[in-house]
């Protein structure tokens, strides 16, 4: 169904990409000269090249991820336009023109089912209508930032003006120049189905300004709700420089807060705006604000939050930086800052980020790289600055965030380094407090070339653990599979290696004996069980323990993620053959040996079954049950034969 008052028929042209509110020239020789054209009475209709129909029809149902968009595009539109607007009664002297606020009006109508969006910006002539949206792909914006530095222009590209076409089955423009004054040709009106042809008529707006009618298709429907559109406008265009008012109402009030001077911001207004972004209820932990323009224009608003919400079992957090050019929102949830980072809040603002043309990520992975390294390292930057001046804002930080840090370690190998000294754990000689890798080093004999650690499942375990025998080293505790991986990844320590007390190492084998209990040893628990038994003379009242093997922590963990993959094997009980350590003047297994035959053997498979249990390898305790119980009543009728 055409429209009525549809004169002249225009073919859309191809070229590069429009704003739908493209510059109106000036006489000056900086601006290009307007477009000034008749329009005949007499309809002329001309149909689209197939090419042209297919591109429309691209740019309109392919270009963008979700149809909201139409939104964000259009309004980003009347900003231009109110943008050009500026700029231009700056510059120049206009006679036809009356101030007044510079606003966008967004009006429902359900009984027409129309959506309008309108600015009273700088606005178009009816030969300024045909050209720019008659052509798809061409940027008025893109022509008024390259003649003029008019500051903050959003549309680049101008394909945003046909997403409407997304939602709307058909589209009308009425607008009006503002430097037309009394030319007959200062406004016009646009329409198109966009199906392939478009009509321009030189009756506009009687003001300046531009107005976009979309009449929805069905199915639609959503975008007659006032809920809908003020939860799209507050998404992605709720920073917009100009007040936005729907249905008369106000509806973009809360300020761009990262565009401000930082110093100039109070503490109520972060919390504020924290609460606003994050919708969450507590206050921030601690807040970085900045502005940089080396090597790219950033503005960043982040905040560390008071908790995660991962601790709960609430699953694993989304970003939560979000990233925006020109206060428009690219992405919600961008990954602007590693995976480690998950649980900063905030934005980031970067006017210098080539965009792709649906203006939804960046089309060059340089630049966008180069502005996530710089973000990342001004975050790794305050959290040392935080570490350094220590206090309860970092005791709080490190009992929140700390495995965070440990997964970038482990994540993130530029940023090791530095992760590395911010590293907190608890220590054999300090009752619990945490210590870091340096307060290690710093209490270290000169003699001592390496960094021990030790896993267990706690402090107690681990103040008790055999393998602590003979050593007086101090030793770092640690009580999670994470930080298994974190020792393994990070090898060593400003020089030093970081070795586990559960590896073998160098120490000294007993002066001599004990060949035949290693011999009896070998043969009770065969190769099946063992790769190599030993004697030391390092273990006291713990009779053996097995070396270089993975922590059970690890285990554990490799364990979980070949289950979650699909895996069905029993890494528990499936343990490869390990080296064994024994103290071989321990009564224990000087017993076994004298008394040989099954309870000989049974001892020492208990003694083999106690050291895997007690390296943390052996989840179920229930493996050796029987054999103790067989022990247990040996013993008793044993004593009961002496009475």
């Amino acid at each position: 169904m055409r429209p009525q008052l549809m004169p002249q028929t225009r073919s859309l042209h191809l070229r590069p990409v429009t704003a739908l509110s493209s510059p109106v020239a000036t006489p000056s020789a900086t601006f290009p000269t307007t477009t000034t054209r008749s329009f005949s009475s007499a309809p002329e209709s001309k149909s689209f090249k197939a090419e042209t129909r297919s591109l429309l029809e691209i740019v309109t149902n392919s270009i963008y991820t979700t149809k909201q968009i139409f939104l964000r595009e259009l309004v980003s539109n009347c900003s231009d336009s109110l943008s050009k607007l500026q700029h231009v009664t700056a510059t120049e002297s206009l006679s036809d023109f009356t101030e007044s606020e510079l606003r966008i009006d967004i009006d429902i109508n359900k009984d027409e089912k129309t959506l309008t969006i309108k600015d009273n910006g700088i606005g178009m002539t009816a030969g300024d209508l045909e050209s720019n949206l008659g052509t798809i792909a061409k940027s008025g914006s893109a022509d008024f930032k390259a003649t003029e530095d008019s500051g903050d222009v959003i549309g680049k590209f101008g394909v945003g003006f046909y997403s409407a076409f997304m939602v709307g089955d058909h589209v009308t423009v009425k607008s009006r120049s503002v430097k037309g004054g009394g030319d007959a040709a200062a406004g016009g009106t646009w329409s198109s189905d966009g199906g392939g042809e478009f009509y321009v008529t030189e009756d506009g707006l009687e003001s300046n300004g531009c107005e976009v009618k979309i009449k929805l298709k069905e199915g639609e429907e959503e975008y007659m709700e006032e809920s809908r559109i003020k939860s799209v406008l507050k998404e992605y265009s709720n920073f917009i420089n100009y007040p936005i008012y729907l249905n008369g109402e106000k509806v973009n009030t809360q300020k761009a807060l990262w565009t401000e001077m930082p110093s100039s911001v109070k503490a109520d207004e972060h919390e504020k705006f924290y609460q606003y972004i994050s919708n969450g209820f507590d206050k921030p932990l601690h807040t970085l604000h900045y502005r940089a323009d080396a090597p790219l224009d950033i503005k960043t608003l982040l905040y560390i939050p008071s908790y995660h919400t991962e601790k709960y079992g609430m699953g694993r957090m989304t970003a939560g930086v979000s990233l925006y050019c020109r206060k428009v929102l690219i992405e919600k949830e961008s990954d602007v800052l590693p995976e480690w980072l998950r649980f900063v809040k905030g934005v980031v603002d970067c006017e210098d980020l080539p965009l792709n043309i649906g203006r939804e990520s960046s089309s060059d992975n340089l630049v966008k790289n180069k502005l996530k390294e710089a973000v990342k390292r001004r975050v790794v930057s305050e959290l040392e600055k935080i570490k350094k001046k220590g206090g309860d804002k970092w005791s709080a930080f490190w009992k929140e965030y700390g495995s965070f840090l440990k997964e970038g370690v482990c994540q993130d190998y530029s940023s090791q380094a530095k992760l590395s000294k911010l590293l907190m754990w608890e220590s054999s000689k300090d009752g619990g407090e945490l210590v870091n890798f340096d307060d290690y080093i710093s209490r270290c004999p000169p003699e001592q070339k390496d960094i021990y650690y030790l896993t267990a499942p706690n402090r107690e375990a681990a103040d008790a653990s055999p393998y602590k025998e003979g050593r007086d080293e101090e030793v770092i505790y640690v009580f999670s599979a994470i930080d298994d991986f974190v020792m393994a990844n990070l090898g060593e320590y400003e020089g030093r290696k970081i070795v586990s007390l559960e590896k073998s190492g160098e120490e000294e084998e007993a002066a001599e004996g004990g060949e035949e209990i290693i011999g009896y040893i070998k043969q009770v628990l065969g190769e099946s069980k063992v790769s190599k038994v030993e004697k030391t003379s390092r273990l006291k009242s713990t009779p053996a323990i097995v070396t270089d093997h993975e922590s059970g922590a690890m285990r554990r963990m490799m364990k979980m993620v070949d289950t979650q993959g699909g895996a069905t094997g029993t890494m528990n009980d499936d343990l490869p053959p390990l080296s064994l350590k024994v103290n071989v003047e321990h009564p224990i297994l000087v017993g076994a040996k004298e008394v040989g035959g099954e309870v000989g053997d049974k001892v020492i498979e208990q003694v083999f079954e106690n050291a895997i249990v007690g390296a943390g390898l052996r989840e179920d305790g229930r493996a050796g049950v029987e054999r103790v119980n067989w022990l247990l009543e040996k013993l008793v009728q044993s004593e009961a034969e002496k009475k």
